[in-house]
């Protein structure tokens, strides 16, 4: 049976591992962000490539990410960035890390901890230098440390902020205030604790940009799945989205689609049709000839609408059979190409993919 595929390359994402690792000192921890199917990419296969290649931590949104990595086997630790208040119990069930990001999830996790009392558990302090999102503020951090000093059970592993523009150069006196202003929170809290958790605030971009900020550990996004802001030759794609043509008809004198949109001409249009549509995360907006995608070494374009779970190609002039493989994404076209066509960014193209889309590991 022919199945569209999200193909994963280890290779590629291997070499933007090692960009990235690069930039480092030796004794600086790396993160990797695997939420949200990994940008899209498949959070248990890239996941398991992670631990394979030496990544420190594993990041996520959501508590049910991490126990889903967890009952696959996954032994990285993982920190839970979007915890909730109502789910420490489960979390600490999977000994899953929680991110405490303001004073209702504190006390949350404080009155689960005493219900429960389970012990050692380690979790990650957020503090807000200036993205005004989540986590405390200077004038919030006493009661962190007393938070800290009470609960000597509680392992603080890292304090951790998140930059704001670190890609746009028009904001570096910002980001360089945001990096201070940072560094001046965990001077503030260490003063008044027995040990000294570990700190990370730059994320892909920041870790191109500012290396010297890299602190103890990085935190690596979309930059590990093969999006730049900085310089887009210095990585690769960690992923392509190809669909394989399923059914090739000649149009004459006729519309094609959806609306009519599609018209062949009195000279006819050669069709192919790929299995992949809107329900699979193929924006409707790149229909109508707005895109067009890789058959066989030539650009072709969408035709008429993007149907649920089809897409309709003008292929005429390409020598092309049932099976041969047609890429969305990838290599070429970039996904840089479709963000741009869409007016969106790199990040919605890759998450946007439908889990139904099978996500393949290949060398």
């Amino acid at each position: 049976m022919i199945h569209s595929q999200f193909l994963v390359s280890r290779s590629n994402l291997f070499h933007n591992f090692s960009f990235f690792k690069s930039k480092l000192y030796q004794s600086t921890k790396l993160l990797v962000m695997v939420k949200a199917n990994a940008y899209g990419h498949g959070d248990i296969e890239c996941s398991k490539l992670m631990e394979e290649f030496g990544a420190d931590y594993l990041g996520v949104a959501l508590p049910e990410e991490g126990i889903k990595l967890k009952n696959n086997g996954i032994n990285l630790p993982i920190i839970i960035l979007s915890p909730g208040i109502d789910n420490f119990a489960e979390i600490l069930k999977w000994d899953l890390e929680p991110s405490i990001t303001d004073f209702e999830v504190l006390n949350s996790f404080i009155r689960t901890i005493d219900n429960l009392n389970p012990g050692s558990c380690n979790i990650h302090i957020k503090l807000d230098s200036g993205m005004n999102r989540l986590g405390f503020k200077t004038d919030q951090l006493e009661i962190i440390t007393d938070f800290i000093n009470r609960y000597p059970q509680v392992r603080v592993k890292s304090l951790f902020s998140h930059l704001a523009a670190a890609e746009d150069q028009k904001h570096d006196e910002f980001t360089l205030g945001q990096i201070n202003l940072f560094s001046e929170m965990c001077d503030q809290i260490e003063k008044k604790i027995s040990y000294r958790p570990f700190r990370h605030i730059l994320n892909s971009t920041g870790t191109e940009r500012f290396p010297s900020a890299q602190m103890d550990m990085v935190r690596l996004g979309v930059g590990i799945y093969g999006t730049s802001f900085v310089d887009s030759r210095s990585l690769k794609a960690a992923g392509s989205l190809r669909a394989p043509i399923v059914h090739i008809h000649t149009v004459k004198d006729g519309t094609i689609g959806y609306g009519r949109y599609g018209v062949a001409g009195s000279e006819g249009k050669s069709i192919a049709v790929i299995p992949l549509g809107y329900a699979d995360g193929i924006d409707r907006h790149l229909g109508r000839g707005a895109a067009s995608f890789l058959l066989n070494g030539h650009r072709v374009p969408t035709i008429g609408n993007i149907c649920m779970d089809c897409t309709l190609l003008d292929i005429t002039g390409v020598e092309a059979k049932i099976g041969d493989p047609v890429t969305l994404f990838g290599e070429d076209p970039t996904v840089y190409e479709l963000a741009e066509i869409l007016g969106t960014i790199t990040y919605e193209i890759y998450t946007s993919v439908h889990p139904r889309v099978a996500r393949i590991v290949v060398p």
